[in-house]
């Protein structure tokens, strides 16, 4: 059930980037509706699934027949794109506040984008990056698969029962409730995936460190 006001206990932060960090929709929408143009898909449509996922597996569900090492190797022209435009990438409001409050806590940035488009999307918001990094170099296989946040609890040694994931997408929604892992759902793709919380962004969200080094969050609409 989806509340509007809660407190979360967690040993640990897992963070996506894009829509829960950084607002990076504008450079999405053009990369992927161009895309969208050249293989003749309706763009709306195509934004319904690329959300969350890392390029190659939004591809191979929009176009099932193609074999995946195209898939892989237009993906990799599509980043190389997508991080050489920043124009509109701004943070979203109250992330930056959020990052320095998680000053020594456990946490981590678990994201489908790859390590150049994160240090170059992180860097355009205006961002510090979290000292441990999921990226799309570090996984098998894309969200909603739950091993990047499975990865991230494990480089940070915590349990992940005992982390509490930050997600705006269907599919990393998914894959956080696959890793066990509580979620709060940030902005409007959140709310209609059922995370445990949702946010409006990151002013309606204070981190307390607990004497015995632990995290309780305090989420309010």
């Amino acid at each position: 059930m989806t509340a509007t006001t809660a407190v979360l206990p967690a040993r640990a932060l897992l963070l996506d980037m894009d829509g829960t960090l950084v607002n990076s929709d504008a450079s999405v929408e053009r990369i992927w509706r161009r895309w969208a143009e050249r293989h003749g898909l309706d763009g709306d449509e195509v934004m319904k699934v690329v959300h969350g996922r890392q390029g190659y597996a939004s591809m191979a569900l929009l176009l099932p027949d193609r074999p995946m090492e195209q898939n892989h190797a237009e993906n990799a022209r599509l980043l190389a794109e997508e991080t050489a435009d920043t124009e509109g990438v701004v943070a979203i409001p109250g992330a930056r506040a959020f990052l320095a409050s998680l000053h020594g806590l456990p946490h981590a940035l678990v994201t489908s984008a790859d390590v150049a488009l994160s240090t170059a999307r992180m860097a355009a918001a205006g961002l510090e990056q979290p000292a441990v990094r999921i990226t799309a170099e570090s996984v098998g296989a894309s969200k909603p698969d739950p091993e990047g946040f499975l990865k991230g609890a494990a480089e940070l040694g915590v349990d992940p029962a005992d982390c509490v994931v930050f997600e705006d997408s269907g599919a990393g929604i998914a894959a956080g409730r696959a890793a066990g892992m509580r979620v709060v759902g940030i902005g409007p793709r959140a709310g209609f995936h059922q995370p445990d919380v949702v946010v409006r962004d990151l002013t309606q969200v204070r981190v307390e460190r607990t004497p015995e080094g632990t995290i309780r969050l305090h989420v309010s609409a």
